[in-house]
């Protein structure tokens, strides 16, 4: 059985294009997580506080950042994809984020294969309520979960999610390669 994280490139042009791993739904509060030694994607947990993903997220493959797990990525949809689904995605952002003292930086991005988002280039592109909304879900969704710190950052543009991917595949390769 392949395995998502290890087996899948991590775009057919990285980082310009990547391929992001599906594993929360856009309107879900299920976190589900890819377990590489399933392989496949397993329950982790319902999310405490009652919010909802704001868009599908999951991670990009062969990637590793400095939280000691594969890169995240929140893909932009306007309907929700299914857990293990592989998008084609070009990055278009980067958020900034502290989890329980870690860094935990997310990539945005688009479908590449969606019309409805051939616009979208870079962050100045993405509408405020849209930031508002993400940023609103990513510092409160751990808030009912005990001894749980988050902290965002605020937002960087394209070249900035573009270098955090690079140094992602570089930990990647350093780790696992």
């Amino acid at each position: 059985m392949t395995n998502l994280w290890q087996d899948l490139e991590t775009g057919p042009n990285p980082p310009e294009s990547i391929y992001a791993v599906v594993e929360c739904l856009k309107g879900e509060r299920n976190k589900y997580e890819y377990d590489k030694d399933v392989p496949g994607v397993v329950l982790d947990r319902v999310l405490h506080s009652n919010v909802h993903y704001p868009s599908d997220y999951g991670f990009i493959p062969q990637s590793y950042y400095d939280d000691e797990d594969p890169f995240d990525v929140l893909v932009l949809v306007e309907d929700q994809t299914f857990p293990g689904c592989v998008i084609e995605a070009r990055p278009i952002a980067l958020m900034k984020m502290d989890d329980d003292g870690e860094q935990d930086d997310k990539v945005i991005a688009v479908p590449e294969e969606d019309p409805r988002y051939d616009h979208l280039q870079d962050l100045e592109d993405i509408p405020q309520q849209q930031l508002d909304e993400i940023d609103e879900f990513f510092a409160t969704y751990k808030n009912l979960e005990e001894g749980k710190e988050v902290e965002t950052q605020g937002w960087e543009d394209k070249a900035a999610a573009k270098e955090a991917i690079e140094h992602a595949m570089d930990l990647y390769e350093q780790n696992f390669a």
